[in-house]
């Protein structure tokens, strides 16, 4: 199963008919709210998704900064997207498929047949293709999301000792892995065990996906293979997933630990280390 499509590939489909369903993601740190940029220009037919109150829920300090969607509020928005059962899904954002990656990963552990648009809204415009300019209001759908068909998420306690069982990936920049930069939670560094493979190590250039045989060869320098038991982790759940969309694409399976370090920094008691491997100084939350 293909877990992203190409901007030519994507025209083929709808050109000859197919029922795709369109869902702009964008989203950005420093500019959540997403919905200007979409009403500047989207694909024809896409419908905005508001990441913070649609790919999330508000919850406790505690519980991390995007703590997952309630199944029956998830089930909610994709109607309110226009979703019916069966319908072929394809996501995209601005931001180099990150946003995306996190709406893919929820729909696909609901059953869903969803996709990430490689190169996002920036490989649309540079191929010179129609945008619409307006805001999409589509007809209430019908689609029913099953529990997690295959739960691929791993509580703060599995995380813990993902090291012992497999690997543990930090997938953010190496100075916040390394507790060298100050980020939005109350300490830094990374948890103990774990190994840095930044997100962006798994994107080219010009903002696409890199070749699974180059992502699984980069993977292969950290020991990990299809098979191995990888749970991942970042700030607060969302560069995570498209982590998790660069190894599905490699053929390996991952797990996300959604709290991530937002999380892990608000749980006493809980271990931090700082640095760069074996040299690591440790101390407590």
């Amino acid at each position: 199963m293909s877990h992203v499509v190409p901007v030519d590939a994507l025209v083929a489909e709808l050109t000859a008919g197919a029922r795709v369903r369109l869902l702009d993601v964008r989203w950005r740190l420093d500019r959540p709210e997403g919905r200007p940029e979409y009403l500047a220009g989207h694909l024809p037919g896409a419908v905005y998704v508001d990441l913070e109150r649609e790919l999330a829920r508000p919850g406790r300090p505690e519980e991390g900064r995007h703590p997952l969607p309630d199944r029956d509020d998830l089930t909610l928005a994709a109607r309110r997207w226009g979703l019916e059962d069966g319908d072929s899904v394809v996501v995209y954002d601005d931001n180099d498929g990150v946003p995306a990656a996190r709406a893919w990963w929820l729909l696909r552990r609901h059953g869903v047949d969803v996709r990430v648009l490689d190169g996002g809204f920036r490989d649309w415009v540079r191929a010179g293709l129609r945008l619409e300019h307006s805001d999409r209001a589509p007809r209430t759908g019908r689609i029913t999301l099953p529990d997690a068909v295959v739960d691929e998420a791993a509580a703060i306690d599995e995380a813990a000792v993902a090291p012992r069982t497999g690997v543990l990936v930090d997938v953010r920049a190496p100075q916040h892995y390394r507790g060298h930069a100050p980020g939005l939670d109350p300490v830094s560094g990374h948890i103990p065990g774990a190994v840095n493979i930044p997100t962006v190590s798994h994107i080219g250039a010009d903002g696409r996906l890199r070749e699974p045989a180059d992502i699984r060869a980069n993977l292969e320098g950290f020991g990990i293979t299809p098979g191995t038991p990888v749970v991942l982790y970042c700030s607060s759940g969302i560069p995570s997933a498209h982590s998790a969309l660069a190894f599905a694409t490699a053929g390996i399976g991952t797990r996300i630990f959604v709290g991530s370090w937002s999380q892990w920094a608000r749980s006493p008691g809980r271990p931090v280390a700082v640095g760069a491997g074996a040299a690591e100084v440790i101390g407590a939350v």
